[in-house]
């Protein structure tokens, strides 16, 4: 039974589904396995962007302006070509959209990857969407209405095995400064890589497939959904520091737990080692 959060604003969540379902239909999987070279290019050191990335955001953005006319639209691609559009974000009413998360999986033909959808109003994040192309599972939360896996209501579980389960993000791993942090994690929890999809290890951490994730990068597009998603049925997301997480925020580093007592446990950690840093 559909709880009443997802009630609450079932029209606006059915809508953005359909936006994002024809963006994967249109854009991702007739890519899926059958990309060529030529269609693949390096916009920045070991960060790729693929004309599935291109024509996804455009798709979404046509879409997402339809059911919100008065909402500015921010897509990755957008800022990538023109750092203005991210002035946008404190604005009254913002589409923040990732159209391909996990791009380095999708052009070795692998999975998993997804499509971020948040909705920002004065820079706080009240909406946020999660799409599977792969599979077609739909993640939405909306602030104060509770959290939804396929219209089923959901609430975080964490593992009842004292070495909770930790993610690394390979980003993370590749930063020198961050070797003691990795370190320490891994003498404290089960460690485990993360799926380079931020669409799918948010979703993992509600499920209690992973109860926190040290993530190294946040750009604005990376998280303000996922972390919606995970703190609306009872997770914690915050900074090293134990600092709130905020999308205007251009520094890096993110705490991403099932549970305040994970959150505690990782929120330590980290303080210490930013401490020492």
């Amino acid at each position: 039974m559909m709880g009443s959060g997802w009630a609450t604003s079932c029209a606006l969540h059915s809508a953005v589904n359909a936006v994002m379902a024809e963006a994967a239909e249109r854009a991702i999987m007739p890519r899926f396995r059958k990309l060529r070279a030529d269609q693949v290019r390096e916009k920045a050191t070991e960060e790729f962007v693929t004309i599935a990335d291109e024509h996804s955001e455009a798709v979404l953005a046509s879409g997402l302006a339809k059911i919100l006319p008065e909402a500015h639209v921010t897509g990755e691609e957008a800022a990538s070509a023109n750092t203005a559009v991210l002035d946008r974000l404190d604005g009254p009413l913002c589409w923040v959209i990732d159209p391909l998360d996990g791009t380095s999986n999708l052009t070795t033909g692998e999975g998993p990857f997804g499509i971020l959808v948040a909705l920002t109003e004065n820079g706080e994040t009240v909406g946020g969407w999660l799409y599977d192309p792969l599979t077609g599972r739909f993640s939405v939360a909306m602030r104060g209405e509770g959290a939804f896996i396929d219209r089923e209501p959901v609430r975080t579980n964490s593992s009842r095995d004292e070495m909770a389960i930790a993610g690394i993000s390979s980003l993370l791993e590749r930063a020198p400064a961050r070797a003691n942090l990795i370190e320490r994690s891994r003498a404290e929890f089960k460690t485990v890589p993360v799926p380079r999809c931020a669409a799918e290890q948010y979703p993992r951490i509600v499920r209690g497939l992973s109860n926190v994730t040290f993530f190294g990068r946040t750009l604005p597009w990376d998280h303000p959904a996922g972390a919606l998603f995970l703190e609306e049925p009872g997770g914690v997301v915050t900074r090293f520091d134990g600092s709130p997480y905020r999308l205007s925020d251009n520094s890096n580093g993110l705490v991403a737990a099932g549970t305040g007592r994970v959150w505690e446990r990782a929120v330590e950690l980290t303080r210490r080692v930013v401490a020492h840093d």
